[in-house]
């Protein structure tokens, strides 16, 4: 039994990661503000005697004895991320120092929850873990996309100057259960546009495209990740490489829930990327991980889950 500290244990990734952890046999001790992330998320774990949920802003230093950490504390929706811009800067830079003050001090092994938001608007496709990324420092993504990046870097200099031992994980778009109705994002916007039977909106043409992975390969990854020998550090893609249009996956939930919306075009938001889809195949080499969950699939789970809710 191992002692894992996951920051952001309440929002929708941190959740499921604390499941599987506790089902490995494991304590958890699970790390949220509440900002985003929702104490009914993991209100079905609150019996388990080894799960512990503790109400802390990573911004400020934590003390506590464990052998890993699981760094997942930041809103990651542009909608959440885009309320409090200085706040999403400080939760990115000042948690991943925290976070590795602590790792240093107690000696444990930590995961750094990185994003393909670093590759920015790509014109690098698909992106590989050495692409630099093409990103707009004042843009208003930029809150979120250099605090990530800032925390890569700071991860990188605590294993080079205090031997810290970090993994670095670049998660691609993930969806799923328990992903926060209102988050803004286009899986769980569309379904819900589409179960409340209003206007599904696509902002642009609907040609530009993402690859979608569902929460439960990407926990797969994460755990992978964590178990390579100290010397690999990352960063790794963990994405779906299954490439599709805004307009496909549109097309998709209306036709899985059987609904009458329409769609609808709005003008893009700026600095939105046009395309991003992971190589993985360092994932592929290092992990032996790939997606095992299809769009289909993983869509009906989380519509079923969606329907619970609204």
């Amino acid at each position: 039994m191992k002692s894992i500290l996951v920051t952001g244990g309440a929002g929708f990734l941190g959740s499921h990661l604390c499941e599987r952890l506790l089902n490995e046999g494991n304590e958890v001790i699970c790390l949220d503000n509440y900002f985003t992330g929702q104490k009914s998320n993991v209100v079905h774990l609150m019996d388990h005697p080894y799960f512990e949920l503790v109400r802390h802003d990573v911004t400020a230093p934590f003390m506590v004895e464990v052998d890993e950490i699981y760094n997942l504390a930041c809103p990651a929706s542009p909608v959440h991320y885009q309320y409090n811009p200085i706040k999403t800067v400080k939760t990115s830079v000042m948690g991943a120092i925290n976070m590795l003050g602590l790792a240093k001090r107690v000696k444990a092994k930590i995961l750094q929850a990185s994003t393909s938001e670093v590759y920015g608007d790509p014109e690098q496709h698909p992106q590989t873990e050495s692409y630099w990324g093409h990103v707009n420092p004042i843009g208003p993504r930029a809150c979120y996309d250099e605090g990530k990046r800032c925390a890569e870097t700071l991860f990188v200099n605590y294993h080079q100057q205090n031997d810290v031992r970090i993994k670095i994980i670049r998660i691609f778009n993930t969806y799923g259960p328990r992903m926060h109705p209102n988050d803004g994002r286009v899986v769980s916007n569309f379904i819900v546009q589409a179960l409340q039977g209003k206007d599904i909106t696509i902002y642009g043409d609907g040609m530009q495209t993402r690859s979608f992975q569902y929460v439960d390969d990407l926990v797969e990854g994460m755990l992978r990740l964590m178990a390579t020998p100290d010397e690999f550090t990352g960063p790794v893609n963990i994405g779906n490489p299954g490439e599709f249009t805004m307009l496909e996956l549109a097309q998709k939930i209306i036709e899985q829930t059987a609904s009458k919306s329409k769609i609808v075009f709005m003008p893009l938001p700026a600095d939105d990327p046009m395309q991003r889809k992971p190589d993985i195949s360092l994932a592929k080499k290092v992990l032996d991980w790939e997606p095992a969950i299809g769009l289909d699939e993983g869509l009906k789970k989380t519509i079923s889950y969606f329907r619970t809710i609204i």
